[in-house]
């Protein structure tokens, strides 16, 4: 069971499935080179996602899910596949909620195919509802990357700025670099200058200074985990940015798909975060710039408290100064619709 192309026409494919294994853009690559990696199992899969080869927290899931395909499909013992998975990245909660719905699935293959066509259509769901939020001319920050890279397609923060361009509105990005891996230098521009949308690229610590002149109209992120509460991780810096836009007096909105969402955890305080490489943050490639025997700390998520941010844009809606009843009310519709 391959994927219909036809039915999801797309620029950029991070995630591709067909029949046999899995296809994952290579997106230590970009913007220089556009490869595929092919994972046959779910070992090589959890590789995959360790490595950031994909990455994102909804594209991580999708490929979880065809990881565990593979698994079944070769035989393998899928507890074991699962646990390689669940190991390969922790802050991202869509990995665990793939997991969890792939896990005694019938058809495995039917419901990885499942995971990824709904993912897709609630990322366009998600742009529909949030270009409403997007006034003409925009000039809308961004931080690392919640595109197509990052999703079956369309993308989450990125998505709702296609669907404002497709709407017709001139908007344009400002990206942030998103230091130290470079998100959005390498992959959120990229995108960005492979559809024609405008797109600025600046440092981290130029953000503050762009707000200050009025050169900022409103921030927009994706997430990798929102707590009950509505406490939102995400790439390390937009805890930083919603400090900023609090103080200037801009909207601060997360898009994310309800999937990202943990019910279980009562705010922000219990999400873990992920520790990075030091290699990551002492040089790039064959370049290092670091000394050699200096300490490093490389926290790849923080997390946003609820009340710095203006609203959350899902797939049932937006919802505005998101706290426990508003997100207790959205999960109730989402689990309705799949009944």
């Amino acid at each position: 069971m391959g994927l219909n192309r036809t039915q999801r026409p797309q620029p950029v494919e991070a995630v591709r499935w067909l029949g046999d294994r899995l296809e994952l853009l290579d997106q230590r690559k970009l913007p220089d080179e556009t490869v595929y990696v092919t994972c046959r199992t779910a070992a090589e899969t959890a590789t995959a996602i360790r490595d950031m080869v994909v990455r994102g927290a909804p594209a991580i899931g999708c490929a979880a899910a065809f990881g565990m395909t593979m698994a079944s499909k070769r035989g393998d013992i899928l507890s074991d596949a699962e646990a390689l998975l669940a190991q390969s990245r922790p802050t991202a909660v869509n990995l665990f909620w793939a997991l969890e719905r792939m896990r005694g699935a019938q058809d495995p293959e039917a419901a990885a195919v499942a995971i990824f066509t709904d993912d897709l259509a609630s990322c366009r769901a998600m742009g529909l509802h949030g270009a409403t939020l997007i006034p003409e001319g925009a000039r809308i920050m961004t931080h690392c990357n919640a595109g197509a890279l990052a999703t079956a397609g369309h993308g989450t923060a990125l998505g709702v700025i296609r669907s404002a361009r497709d709407a017709g509105k001139n908007v344009s990005v400002i990206a942030n670099e998103t230091r130290p891996y470079l998100q959005g230098a390498r992959l959120t521009a990229w995108e960005m200058v492979q559809e024609n949308i405008p797109v600025t690229l600046i440092a981290d610590n130029m953000a503050g200074h762009l707000m200050s002149r009025g050169e900022v109209d409103l921030v927009i992120v994706g997430a990798d985990r929102i707590a009950a509460n509505g406490d939102t991780a995400n790439k390390i810096g937009t805890y930083t940015l919603a400090v900023l836009a609090n103080r200037h007096g801009l909207p601060f909105y997360v898009a994310a798909p309800l999937s990202t969402f943990d019910a279980k955890l009562a705010d922000g305080s219990g999400i873990p975060i992920e520790e990075r490489p030091a290699a990551e943050m002492t040089g790039y490639g064959d370049k290092r710039w670091a000394p050699q025997g200096v300490s490093v700390r490389n926290p790849a998520f923080d997390v946003t408290p609820a009340d710095l941010i203006t609203a959350i844009i899902t797939e049932h809606g937006v919802m505005r100064a998101p706290g426990r009843e508003s997100i207790a009310r959205t999960l109730a519709i989402g689990r309705l619709s799949t009944l």
